[in-house]
């Protein structure tokens, strides 16, 4: 097998298996918000705070890899290429445009998220930030996973 290719599944292999651990630290981070908005609960370092950041991290994290991914996918370019030629199916589409650009956006919620909960002094407007932005975030990262590939 040649080096690159090792490197590729490598890299798609932590891709996948990282996928896991974000979507169960953002899914946390979001139940957790949700609880504490709803409960008016005060915003605590030990918990909230690093629960968020994690979140934050690990999506961020998953990100970069994701872009390395694509960039050095033995399909990628080829995808790009068929797009401008106008020849995606939806399987391909999906993987060449969709899940890349929704999840930027859905890290670019997140982020947003993370800032603004830093401006606000008063646990439940923190909560409540992070509920909507992160919550966002899960839902289009959701919405956007190849599930297909997933399952196979």
């Amino acid at each position: 097998m040649e080096e690159s290719t090792m490197g590729y599944q490598w890299i798609q292999q932590l891709h996948s298996y990282l996928a896991y651990v974000v979507l169960a630290i953002l899914f946390l981070a979001v139940a957790n918000a949700i609880m504490g908005w709803v409960n008016n609960k005060m915003f605590t370092m030990e918990k909230d705070l690093r629960l968020s950041l994690f979140a934050l991290i690990f999506s961020h994290i998953q990100l970069l890899i994701g872009l390395l991914l694509y960039f050095i996918s033995p399909n990628g370019l080829q995808a790009v290429q068929a797009l401008g030629m106008g020849g995606l199916n939806s399987a391909s589409r999906l993987l060449a445009v969709e899940h890349p650009f929704i999840n930027i956006i859905a890290i670019a919620l997140i982020t947003i998220g993370w800032s603004r909960h830093k401006k606000f002094m008063e646990g439940r407007k923190k909560f409540k930030s992070i509920t909507i932005f992160y919550g966002l975030g899960l839902v289009l990262i959701l919405s956007r996973i190849p599930w297909n590939l997933w399952f196979n």
